[in-house]
């Protein structure tokens, strides 16, 4: 499956098995050198992608970086910028970003900042990868203060999602995935929450084509979204534009970042996605039938939906300094419908208290 991001700078993002062979058609035919940032368990993976590269001639230098959002840090990024500047990286070499989420996050950042701004291409490895993070050009690191709160807008020359990889993820990082592909469903594409509640174990089973579907569709969301507002603008009246994405992610950003990233991105995710449904029900935006619905979808594929009751306060500090805040207001997407989503601005503290209450375990 070949699906085109219609930006400003177009791309592919090709879907299939085997289709990582390709990398170095995106790579071109002008760089000279090429640096492969990958996370430790990727590093065989990381081996085979460089042979076809250097046959070619081109120095390929592999960068092994923390796994996870341990990646996603100053001094991470520091030190890939000292091999890019030792090996002689110049406008025409090429990044590659192969791995999770956090890794094509950090990988992009690396390309935007150097040299302010090279080519690179992902090669993301996990279902939240493919779906989210590998597709779009966000790019980033996180701080002390919060995740993803320095980076760029960056847009790779091509993302390859080789459905191959997601053989030796374990049972959890699929559901981690399928929470990113689950929210695309509520905010853009229902078929995806019919498809996930008709067989939830297919969903899970990174051998059938009904996860390989689920990938496209997520996919597809995410591309006709982030064309028609690469940088987060915003779009005009009921079109909330690339802000639809961040369904669930207030909430899920500021869990995250409690546990110190301990905690899988789509599990903290998912919780968020409930405490929005709770937020907009009480808002008399979506009845209840809707609310059910989040928790039900969720749950059908093992994510959880409640978090401990104890640390209202600090979530709440966290959320204040989300990127979809303006100045002291606090913004959340929630729904108004099924695929219809909005922002909310300034809901009453007393309101998410009480939503926060009904997503506490």
């Amino acid at each position: 499956m070949r699906l085109r991001v219609q930006t400003a700078t177009p791309y592919d993002v090709l879907i299939g098995h085997g289709v990582r062979e390709q990398v170095l058609e995106l790579v071109g035919d002008q760089a000279a050198r090429v640096a492969i940032v990958h996370g430790p368990a990727l590093a065989g993976r990381a081996t085979e992608l460089r042979m076809p590269l250097a046959d070619a001639g081109l120095a390929v230098h592999l960068l092994e970086v923390p796994d996870g959002e341990a990646a996603k840090t100053a001094s991470v990024l520091t030190e890939c910028w000292r091999v890019l500047g030792e090996a002689g990286f110049t406008r025409s070499d090429v990044v590659v970003g192969l791995g999770g989420g956090a890794t094509t996050d950090l990988a992009g950042f690396v390309a935007a900042s150097w040299l302010r701004g090279v080519r690179f291409v992902n090669v993301p490895t996990t279902v939240l990868g493919m779906v989210d993070a590998a597709v779009g050009g966000k790019t980033g690191i996180n701080t002390a203060q919060g995740k993803n709160l320095v980076g760029a807008f960056h847009e790779p020359a091509g993302v390859l999602c080789d459905l191959e990889t997601l053989t030796s993820l374990s049972e959890a990082e699929v559901r981690s995935g399928l929470a990113e592909v689950i929210k695309c469903g509520f905010i853009a594409d229902p078929s995806i929450l019919e498809t996930v509640s008709a067989d939830p174990a297919a969903a899970q089973d990174v051998h059938s084509p009904v996860l390989a579907e689920l990938i496209g569709k997520g996919i597809a969301v995410k591309a006709r979204t982030v064309a028609g507002d690469l940088r987060e603008g915003g779009g005009s009246g009921s079109d909330i534009g690339r802000e639809a994405l961040n369904y669930g992610h207030t909430l899920g950003h500021a869990i995250e970042r409690h546990e110190r990233y301990g905690v899988r991105h789509g599990e903290a995710i998912s919780i968020g996605m409930v405490f929005v449904a709770e937020l907009a029900r009480r808002e008399g935006l979506i009845d209840d039938a809707l609310l059910d619905r989040h928790r039900e979808q969720l749950s059908l594929v093992g994510l959880p939906t409640s978090y401990r009751g104890d640390v209202w306060d600090d979530l709440l500090a966290a959320m204040r300094l989300d990127k979809k805040s303006r100045g002291s207001t606090i913004r959340f997407v929630v729904l108004d419908g099924l695929a219809s989503p909005r922002i909310l601005a300034a809901p009453d503290e007393n309101v998410l208290r009480d939503c926060y209450r009904a997503v506490s375990a």
